[in-house]
């Protein structure tokens, strides 16, 4: 491919979006479910609940048997049973009479409602004994403290819906309609190379003119994040045959996506588009964005990769700009508009004519949102993503703004409860 005039980033994101569907169904045990995204409609096959039952622990009766007049006298009945909680009753009341019942136990034939046993002289507190009469302080209406079959959802209603986050009340919900497993959209699985002949792994001495890989962890981090299962591929050589080796152990490892970071711009050692054009396809480079212009998209032996900037800002914002929305389209997971704000400048604020995408510290007062820019906003400075809760988003073509501007921010997922949101 040849050297192109730099793609707009909604253009470069459409592009590679398009090339990425929801991954085929796999049935998942009810233990795995949570925040996997449902293949598949359910239905419920019965009411909920499938019976009639107690919202509380106290005594069925029959509305019938309350008194007319409200005068406070109690009423007394007759206790010709016990209901736990698991049992279908074969008892039938009959009016006067009232049978013990448990919270979630089934209520017997010709009770309508029940008492609580603090509204009854029962001695609680003291005594499980099942006594031979109640004194009713005060009587329940009709259906009060029972939970009607199909209060919660009718035999036959849709339940959950196909493309729907399975949260943990919803995997409850599953359960309580006797689904051990369903179906879910697979996983995406995301191999992750780092590349650069400076690059040590952490925990090893560090030679001079070395730098600690970070690359790999943060956006195997990002990618866990977004839905996907990372593989680590470690770190390759400024070499075209060793990272040729590492993307082919992607192929075998059958992964949906390759990240790769560094290698991708004008370098003299610049592998890595290399290694694509002669192995693959290079559908698009280098983007008109800041930081992260010089970002690779096409494919490796038939696999999609992306190929990330090396310096860590950029790296970051191209992952979550570009690599975020494409593993979550994979994993099936609805599409998730960035959470922008808007807010005010704290100070004056340049580029260079890119859409940018600065790191800031947003407050909240009683003016509402202000932004001011943290640390050094070097693409290598990852202090500055560390302390930022939000991106500045500087449009294509504004290469100024004044203090008091009001702009666009970008929430960070793991900042919103910082300001307020």
């Amino acid at each position: 491919m040849t050297d192109s005039p730099l793609l707009p980033v909604n253009d470069a994101l459409n592009r590679i979006l398009s090339d990425f569907a929801p991954l085929p169904a796999e049935p998942v045990d009810l233990f795995n479910a949570a925040g996997r995204v449902l293949a598949q409609d359910v239905v419920s096959e019965f009411d909920l609940p499938p019976f009639d039952n107690s919202s509380m622990d106290g005594f069925a009766v029959h509305a019938a048997d309350r008194p007319l007049s409200d005068d406070g006298a109690p009423v007394v009945v007759k206790v010709i049973g016990d209901i736990p909680a698991g049992v279908q009753p074969s008892l039938s009341l009959l009016p006067g009479q009232a049978a013990r019942i448990m919270t979630g136990a089934a209520l017997p034939e010709g009770a309508d409602c029940v008492v609580p046993v603090e509204d009854t002289d029962f001695p609680y507190r003291e005594s499980r004994v099942l006594p031979e009469t109640i004194r009713i302080t005060r009587f329940p209406a009709a259906g009060v403290n029972v939970r009607p079959h199909g209060q919660d959802a009718l035999a036959h209603q849709p339940i959950l819906r196909s493309g729907q986050v399975l949260t943990p009340p919803a995997v409850a919900l599953l359960a309580t309609l006797g689904l051990a497993e369903v179906k879910v959209h697979r996983l995406p699985r995301v191999a992750i190379l780092s590349t650069g002949d400076e690059l040590v792994k952490p925990g090893q001495p560090l030679p001079p003119g070395h730098i600690y890989e970070s690359n790999s962890w943060m956006i195997s981090g990002l990618a866990a994040q977004a839905g996907a299962l990372p593989l680590q591929l470690g770190v390759s050589p400024d070499q075209p045959d060793a990272i040729r080796q590492r993307l082919n152990q992607a192929i075998d490892a059958g992964v949906d996506l390759i990240l790769t970071s560094a290698g991708v711009s004008v370098g003299v050692y610049d592998y890595v588009r290399q290694v694509i054009e002669e192995d693959g396809q290079l559908n698009l480079w280098r983007v008109n964005m800041r930081p992260g212009k010089p970002l690779a998209y096409g494919s490796y032996r038939g696999t999609p990769l992306m190929g990330l900037p090396g310096n860590p800002v950029s790296a970051y914002v191209g992952f979550v700009v570009f690599a975020g929305p494409a593993i979550q389209r994979m994993a099936g997971l609805p599409a998730q508009p960035r959470n922008l704000r808007r807010a005010r400048l704290e100070h004056d604020v340049n580029s260079d004519g890119r859409e940018s995408y600065l790191r800031v510290q947003v407050r909240s007062g009683p003016d509402g949102l202000s932004a001011a820019l943290v640390a050094h906003q070097g693409s290598g400075n990852l202090l500055s993503i560390v302390r930022a809760n939000a991106l500045l988003i500087i449009p294509s073509g504004v290469k100024s703004l004044p203090a008091g501007s009001e702009v666009d921010i970008w929430l960070l997922a793991d900042s919103y409860s910082e300001v307020g949101a």
